[in-house]
């Protein structure tokens, strides 16, 4: 699936304007904007919405004041199905200092929608060198366990989409706990690269098929061979039951000050 013609030349265009607009009315420069959710990570649906996630720069003296003003842009769902959201560049690097692994995949999308070419490489390169195996392994037992406990454990027909919010952070689990590194945003990727046993693979690829191909996917019988699994993996890839490394953040926290005093020109 080549996700990066899911996205029209019209619709790209509508969303460039959109962008311009938010510069305009809110007098901020955006840095780099992609897409977020499942476009980007290679499960969407026909009618899914264009989940457009960027991260913009005040002028320099937005950053002088004793006040910290709002630091979170948004506009509502549109007509096309787009959703706006934004970090300011100064919120997103402390995010960034804080293993923050949406940040990450919002930096290494494969549906770009503006890039400055300066500041999301060198984000990119400092989240890799930052981050900490354990806060990102937290993070992704925390969905997962979060998701099936609210959208499957206790339904009978639970929305078919929802596994996929249960599988996606539990194969990106185990990629942290074997590798210590940041996973592949791609479902596919993480489904060749962390297989599951085939039986849960095969239900695994089914599902994928059906939510790519169905305008609504809705509400089916539970799906007992990934139930299995999930909740078998829940708790093997309990993060307090692993050894992580501990990563030395001096040198890129620095850095993290460096980047922001270059990107706001202070």
């Amino acid at each position: 699936m080549d996700v990066m013609r899911d996205v029209s030349a019209e619709l790209r265009a509508h969303i460039a304007s959109r962008l311009r607009e938010v510069e305009e009315s809110e007098g901020v420069r955006i840095l780099y904007a992609a897409e977020s959710g499942s476009r980007a990570w290679g499960f969407a649906s026909p009618d899914s919405d264009y989940d457009v996630r960027f991260i913009y720069c005040h002028s320099r003296d937005w950053y002088l004041s004793l006040n910290e003003p709002r630091d979170v842009i948004e506009r509502p769902l549109d007509d096309k199905l787009v959703d706006l959201a934004g970090w300011d560049v100064r919120k997103a690097l402390r995010l960034l200092l804080k293993s923050n692994p949406a940040l990450y995949e919002w930096l290494v999308s494969p549906i770009v929608y503006a890039d400055d070419a300066a500041f999301a490489p060198a984000a990119r390169d400092l989240f890799v060198r930052h981050a900490e195996p354990r806060v990102l392994a937290q993070h992704y037992h925390s969905i997962a366990r979060g998701q099936w406990k609210s959208e499957i454990a206790d339904t009978a027909q639970p929305k078919l989409k929802k596994y996929f919010y249960v599988v996606r952070p539990l194969l990106s689990l185990q990629w942290v706990i074997r590798h210590a590194t940041m996973p592949p945003m791609n479902l596919d990727a993480l489904v060749a690269l962390c297989p599951p046993p085939a039986e849960v693979h095969d239900a695994i690829t089914t599902l994928l098929e059906a939510k790519r191909e169905t305008p609504e996917l809705g509400r089916g019988q539970r799906i007992a061979v990934i139930d299995e699994w999930a909740l078998a993996e829940l708790d093997a890839l309990q993060p307090d039951r692993h050894t992580f490394a501990p990563r030395d953040a001096t040198a890129t926290r620095a850095d993290a000050d460096v980047l922001f005093i270059e990107t706001a020109k202070l």
